[in-house]
This record gives structure tokens, C-alpha cells and sequence, in this order.
């Protein structure tokens, strides 16, 4: 029973700083953000707290940052059953000579299921509480991402090949169309459209796909302008570059989430502005494939959405987002030659309220504000690495490491207390990380 003049919630979490992100780079000290039925009920000064709400549980993290919880806006979850397996190759090369083979031996749901489980509990460990996957078997990542209590967005593959997923383009839709039936009412996880990219997609399937997305209203995610030889090869055969390709098939619109684009003309990025498209930028798995850099600067500038992803850990090699906030900030100033470019707080939305925006959630999470989910992250900053406390967005964006992430809630619910998983056997995914291992070895 509730204390008289106190409205009764779940949760109060008291925090040294709890970091809003919507408005920008606001920080509130000493701040505590109260929960009820997984939703955010309000934010007041610790000190007035008490008086406002009667909590069922109270967490004390007086030396924390409180922010909202990170959403990871591309990637292949089980892929990280490859992190390491061919280091140090162009995309081309580490595609089809070594990661494409490799799948092709080894893939399979048991395979997606312990690469997912592995994928899932570096990023909880790391603060993020939504994601974008595109791989096969999304039905698979779709049961992990329920069982560890997250966020997603899964994409339903498109290709023109066969695969151990789909038998041609047709099955591929058919599969897509009925994960978003059986999705269509989940409060944690939405299905898109997945076209693999421009040159493994056929303008029939491409424009199908635009037909489906727009019937269902689902996102459409795709690898675009990814390489330069990608761009160049789609002149020599098509004779146009493929967002112009793909703006004619009907692709782009504000459901659009463009993955990569390293390579983006003045007009292109005005094409995408106009769309109200979103981007996704992979910094650190473009830097170690050495396929570009993604204008990010011009795009803000233009009005574009731009999210953060950190693509799979076969080629980041890590789904850690701070560290990838921190490239995505100082690479963002080297390519537009402005030290004042993408500054800490725009560089924090970009992995928080740009992320849910680009996947079509931000109305339900991405900020800490009334009325949201309450997908939280804590974030301990008595660390030595930031010391001492000046600004708290800077010492998140420059100097924090993900393994100072101590709690994480997705929708109220802990997934993370004092560094520990609460929704995955950690033991276990790390066992079943080492069998895959094994079988990945030559001659097993």
C-alpha cells in the first residue's frame, strides 16, 4: 500500500547524472527517474524524490551516469561466432572467399541461436538495450531477443541466391510477410524488409519488397554505397548508382534505413533528406575493411536522421557502442576537416533517439522522458578513465569504456544488476562460443 500524498511506483533509480539525451546535452544532477509497468513515470531531484513517489525498489547509483538505453542500428548478431576467423581483408575478398564459405559450412539455426545468445550478452553487458539484425533465420534471433528481454528490429532476408533460409525471391517475401504477421503486435520486436544490397538483389525483388514494406508499413534496411568498387561496378552495369537505382524502384522514403553510405554525392545526400531516410553508420567496421567514410557531418547539417550501428563483430570486431561513438566522433571531424563537428551530444543521440528514430521507435523510446519505455543504462564514472567530472556527455562519447555499464532495464525489467546477466546463462554462451569454435577450425 502506498504512502498517503505518494503516487506507488516500481522503480526509482537515483543517479549522479542522469543524461536525458531529448533535450540536447542537458545533464541532471543528483536526478532520479521513477518506473511503473515498464514505463517511465517522471524525473525529479533526488532530494524531492522521496516525497513524489513510493517505490517498491529503490537502486542508489549516486556515482552513475543514467542514460537512455543504447540501440545498436545494424548488425549480424550470430555473426559473432566469427569475430577473428579472417582479419584484415577488403570486403570483397572477406566476404566471398572466406566469411560467404564458411556460413555456407556452418550455418543453420543451432548456429544463428548460439551466435545470437553470444551477441545478445556482449551487448547487455555493454548498455544496449535495442538492436537491428539482418541475417537468416530472423525467426531464431527473433525467440533469443525475447528470451534476453531486448529490443529489435529483424530484418526478413532478401536475396536472388538460395539459401539455407529461402529457396528463391519469392520465398524470401513469403517469409518476411509472415514474420511480420506473427510480430505485428510485439511490444519489443518489429520485422523489416532486409534486401541484402544492390548487387545481390534484382530490381524485381527490390521492387516487390518496396510494394510489401509499403502495404505493411515495415522498414526497409539495406547495405547501400557501402564501397566505392560497389558504386563503380553498379555504373558499368546499370549505368546509374544505386540510390538512384533504388529511388526509381521505389525504395526510399521515410521508412529507409541506409546502411554504410561511405560513398554519397551533394545530391544524394539531398535525395535522402528530401525521403526523410535514415542513416546507419558503421565507423569502425568501415574503417577495418577500409571501405570509407560516411559524410556524417553534411548529413546533419542537411536534416538527415543518422543512427549508429556497429555491423557484425566478423568485421568491427566488437558490438561495443561507446567505443563506436567515440570513433564515429573523432572520424567525423577528420572527414569534415572541423574539429566542432558531430560534438559529444549529437554524437550520443546518434547511438540513443536517432537509432529508435531511424528504426521507427522513438515515440517509445531512444530518450529518457515520461510516457517511454524505461530502457535504461547506468554507467559507473568513478572510474579512473573519467576522472575528474567536468561534463558528463563528453566523458560518455571520449573517455568511457562499455565495461563500465553496471545496470541495464529494458521496459522496467533488469537484464543487467552489478555486472551480471539476469536473462542469459552467460556460463553456457560461453561454452557453446568455444564448440562453434571448434567447428569452424579447417578440416573439422
Amino acid at each position: 500500500m502506498s504512502l498517503p500524498g505518494r503516487e506507488p511506483v516500481d522503480l526509482l533509480v537515483r543517479a549522479g547524472w542522469v543524461v536525458p539525451v531529448v533535450p540536447r546535452g542537458v545533464v541532471l544532477r543528483d536526478h532520479a527517474v521513477a518506473v511503473r509497468d515498464g514505463r517511465i513515470v517522471g524525473l525529479a531531484p533526488s532530494a524531492e524524490a522521496g516525497g513524489i513517489w513510493d517505490a517498491a525498489a529503490v537502486c542508489e547509483l549516486g556515482g552513475h551516469a543514467l542514460i537512455p538505453g543504447l540501440v545498436n542500428s545494424h548488425g549480424h548478431a550470430p555473426m559473432s561466432l566469427l569475430r577473428g576467423v579472417a582479419d584484415d581483408l577488403p570486403l570483397k575478398l572477406w566476404l566471398e572467399e572466406h566469411v560467404w564459405p564458411l556460413e555456407n559450412r556452418l550455418m543453420g539455426p543451432e548456429f544463428v541461436r548460439a551466435g545470437a545468445r553470444l551477441a545478445m550478452a556482449e551487448m547487455i553487458c555493454g548498455g544496449t538495450t535495442c538492436f537491428a539484425d539482418m541475417y537468416f533465420f530472423p525467426d531464431v534471433v527473433a525467440e533469443c531477443a525475447e528470451e534476453a528481454g531486448m529490443r529489435a528490429q529483424l530484418c526478413g532476408p532478401l536475396l536472388d541466391f538460395p539459401s539455407v533460409w529461402a529457396a528463391d525471391a519469392e520465398d524470401y517475401l513469403r517469409k518476411a510477410r509472415e514474420l511480420c504477421a506473427r510480430y505485428a503486435d510485439h511490444p519489443r520486436l518489429r520485422i523489416a524488409f532486409g534486401p541484402h544490397a544492390p548487387y545481390t538483389a534484382s530490381d524485381p525483388l527490390l521492387a516487390a519488397a518496396a510494394r510489401e514494406a509499403e502495404a505493411l508499413g515495415a522498414p526497409i534496411h539495406m547495405h547501400v554505397h557501402e564501397t566505392a568498387a560497389e558504386v563503380e561496378d553498379a555504373i558499368r552495369e546499370t549505368g546509374r548508382r544505386p540510390l538512384t537505382r533504388l529511388r526509381e524502384l521505389g525504395l526510399i522514403g521515410p521508412r529507409f534505413q541506409c546502411v554504410h553510405a561511405t560513398q554519397l554525392l551533394d545530391e544524394e545526400i539531398a535525395m535522402l533528406a528530401e525521403a526523410g531516410s535514415s542513416v546507419v553508420h558503421c565507423p569502425e567496421s568501415n574503417l577495418k575493411l577500409a571501405s570509407g567514410a560516411c559524410r556524417v557531418a553534411d548529413l546533419l547539417a542537411a536534416g538527415v536522421n543518422v543512427a549508429l550501428g556497429t555491423d557484425g563483430a566478423a568485421s568491427n570486431n566488437d558490438l561495443d557502442l561507446f567505443g563506436e561513438m567515440r570513433s564515429a566522433a573523432l572520424l567525423g571531424k577528420l572527414v569534415a576537416e572541423d574539429a566542432s563537428a558531430l560534438p559529444a551530444p549529437a554524437v550520443l543521440e546518434m547511438a540513443t533517439i536517432n537509432g529508435a528514430r531511424a528504426l521507427g521507435i522513438d515515440a517509445e523510446t531512444g530518450s529518457i522522458e515520461a510516457g517511454k519505455w524505461a530502457d535504461l543504462a547506468a554507467v559507473d564514472l568513478g572510474r579512473f578513465n573519467t576522472l575528474p567530472m567536468y561534463d558528463a556527455c563528453s566523458q560518455l562519447v571520449y573517455a568511457a569504456q562499455s565495461s563500465q555499464v553496471s545496470h541495464v532495464w529494458c521496459a522496467g525489467r533488469p537484464l543487467l544488476t552489478e555486472g551480471q546477466l539476469l536473462t542469459l546463462d552467460g556460463a553456457a554462451i560461453g561454452e557453446s562460443a568455444r564448440h562453434w569454435a571448434e567447428q569452424a577450425r579447417p578440416g573439422t
